[in-house]
């Protein structure tokens, strides 16, 4: 299958495009600069030309593919509605290339998205959610609704493993350094679920070469039940900060911009998605990835 990967050289996107070349897939993927170019080569796909801002070329590499993985996103979370509505018109404009096909498009948003208070399921859509990623998901269902084979991967918020320089974790491990000590939100009984990136790839492939129907679900969740607190601990003690237990309002001025995040309490099951994909994680846990080098390296 030729595959067309967005986010190509990215944490979770480069883990992709390994996945699927030793797949036996041929995969060509987006990239925005001659560096981004250089990189996609090196993993043994082709480059192409253009960012997710660049509707004639996302839709170019799109009608060129037998299949779409959209794993790209500005990471810029200080504007992160303004992001999500980006996300939500490249998502459209691929899109628009497979009507009248039978081509899956598979794109990424994240489990928290849904906001309930009982556990969420595959089966949970985003009707009535002011999550802002929850663009990207109503960007499928437009496509859902008239018969493309749109589909949504929904990562946890700790998407973990060797070169994570831009997720939440490594955002949490500098705010500690520059705080100067490690913070929770009350107790910190908050639960964030985590996956390895390189069981996320699996499943991205997984879900591709099942061609699934239009507005399909699958939970990229590999251990659904860690808390905020065992997190933070475990960062105050290796970098030997101090562990601390804020109120609301000391939060927002520890956080500042992450506290949205911080506070976030995201109960999930992935159990739909293992059945349907028979997807079975193996990679380290958070807990083991945290304990070795991969995000301590030297402790300081």
């Amino acid at each position: 299958m030729k595959v067309f990967v967005t986010g190509a050289t990215g944490f979770i996107g480069s883990a992709v495009v390994k996945e699927l070349l030793a797949a036996g897939h041929e995969v060509t993927g987006l990239a925005r600069s001659e560096e981004a170019a250089q990189k996609v080569a090196a993993l043994g796909a082709k480059a192409h030309r253009g960012d997710i801002t660049d509707i004639a070329s996302l839709q170019s590499g799109a009608a060129a593919a037998d299949g779409i993985i959209h794993t790209g996103f500005i990471h810029d979370f200080t504007r992160y509605p303004e992001m999500c509505v980006l996300d939500g018109k490249a998502i459209e404009a691929m899109g628009e290339v497979l009507m009248g096909t039978q081509r899956p498009l598979i794109v990424t948003s994240g489990t928290g998205v849904i906001v309930k208070d009982t556990v969420v399921t595959e089966e949970d859509g985003v009707e009535n959610q002011a999550h802002p990623r929850a663009e990207t998901e109503r960007a499928v269902d437009k496509l859902a609704a008239k018969g493309v084979r749109a589909s949504v991967v929904r990562l946890p918020p700790f998407s973990h493993g060797t070169d994570d320089t831009h997720g939440f974790l490594p955002i949490l491990i500098r705010l500690t350094k520059e705080k100067g000590r490690s913070g929770m939100i009350n107790e910190g009984a908050n639960i964030w679920p985590a996956v390895h990136r390189l069981d996320a790839a699996r499943l991205y492939r997984l879900a591709l070469e099942s061609n699934p129907a239009g507005g399909t679900r699958f939970h990229a969740v590999a251990e659904e039940r860690n808390t905020f607190k065992t997190v933070a601990t475990t960062i105050g003690e290796r970098l030997q900060l101090p562990i601390v237990f804020l109120n609301p309002e000391e939060a927002a001025a520890h956080f500042t911009w992450f506290a949205h995040f911080a506070k976030i309490n995201n109960r999930v099951s992935a159990d739909i998605t293992k059945t349907t994909l028979g997807w079975n994680p193996v990679h380290p846990t958070l807990s083991e990835d945290m304990a070795g080098d991969v995000y301590f390296p030297g402790d300081k």
